[in-house]
């Protein structure tokens, strides 16, 4: 009986509507109807209201348009993350059109974004059933009701790897709510001739990766490229994980992908692919945990620090949501705690002085 009422509870949920289309909102009601426990707390016709509403009244999640009048869906995203943060979900109908405003708002501290649906077939459509397996997962992501390392450990194979080989460092960074924004800032110091391969596992709507990467691509000097299946992560490229399936590094030191059915909400999981690394990849590496709501990523972040690794999760002041790197510093998993401008200065540190034989203990010292 606990764990039904335990159920009921996620399931209950106050949700608010910024939308300056009385079609949008009326469809977003409807929805919003379909499912028992689910109540609307307020509308608003643009951010600015929104943003006064939220200070008033806080809502479970807010559905925020992008496109509005007097403020737009990304500075009253970026407000309410600053002023009354709760988690917010982009609906609008240009979604897919505009990546790179999709960006700004996921940057601002948006979770996701997807657009208006249609109804047609009801309650029963796929676009409508998508849009409330998104509130689903969103109600999850704000629970301590996730996975834990245990619940992947038996998915990863151990390190068979007996080859003699140099030392290959990698940088492993986990991202979710404001991801895009704070990976930039990370990457966006590295020189195109960096000297170690990096591998992003991102929470992040699977129709938006091909956006995300050629976003990036246009921000950095660095190669972006999504990390395919076989294939070797090698230095000075930027390997970004699928976003509908598990992305681990197996005993081969090659990527590999796994279905989405392990425990938790998170599809890729950033616990799963730091774990993955503890266990087959051979030398030492960095690995970053940075903003994003929940706990993904802090137990994998953990066991990469029992190894020896250079781990750091983003300081509080510079996160869009300090969930995740909050989760890692609370287990001892983070031997820094860093601003992202100061996580991009680490790795230039850690590679200038890897090549001069410093110690770690030498280049954690910023």
């Amino acid at each position: 009986m606990a764990g039904h009422k335990e159920h009921e509870n996620k399931a209950n949920m106050r949700i608010a509507i910024v939308n300056d289309s009385p079609v949008a909102q009326e469809v977003l009601k409807q929805i919003i109807f379909c499912k028992p426990g689910y109540k609307i707390a307020w509308t608003a016709w643009n951010g600015q209201e929104a943003v006064k509403r939220c200070v008033q009244d806080r809502p479970d999640l807010i559905l925020m348009d992008l496109l509005m009048p007097v403020m737009d869906g990304v500075e009253a995203t970026r407000r309410i993350m600053a002023q009354s943060p709760c988690p917010i979900l982009i609906v609008t109908a240009s979604v897919y059109g505009r990546s790179v405003t999709v960006f700004e708002a996921l940057g601002a501290g948006a979770m996701d974004a997807i657009r208006t649906p249609v109804i047609s077939g009801g309650c029963e459509g796929h676009e409508v059933q998508a849009l409330l397996k998104k509130i689903e997962t969103i109600g999850l992501l704000t629970t301590d009701k996730v996975h834990s390392i245990g619940d992947l450990k038996e998915s990863v194979v151990p390190c068979r790897y007996q080859e003699t080989m140099g030392f290959r460092p990698i940088v492993a960074i986990g991202a979710s709510t404001g991801g895009p924004d704070a990976i930039l800032r990370v990457l966006s110091v590295l020189p195109f001739d960096f000297p170690a391969p990096l591998v992003v596992v991102q929470h992040m709507e699977p129709r938006f990766l091909q956006g995300f990467v050629s976003w990036l691509n246009e921000q950095i000097e660095l190669p972006v490229k999504v990390a395919l299946e076989g294939m070797e992560p090698f230095p000075g490229k930027v390997f970004v994980a699928h976003t509908n399936m598990h992305l681990v590094l197996n005993g081969r030191l090659r990527f590999a992908y796994q279905e989405c059915n392990q425990a938790g909400p998170f599809c890729p999981s950033v616990d799963l692919f730091f774990l993955s690394l503890a266990r087959n990849w051979p030398w030492k590496g960095v690995a970053f945990l940075l903003t994003g709501m929940g706990r993904d990523g802090a137990q994998g972040l953990l066991e990469l620090q029992k190894k020896g690794w250079c781990t750091a999760a983003q300081d509080k002041d510079s996160c869009a949501v300090y969930g995740m790197p909050k989760a890692a510093v609370e287990l001892g998993a983070a031997k820094k705690i860093l601003s992202t401008g100061e996580m991009g200065q680490l790795l230039l540190r850690y590679f200038s002085k890897r090549d001069k034989g410093r110690e770690d203990s030498d280049i954690l010292a910023l």
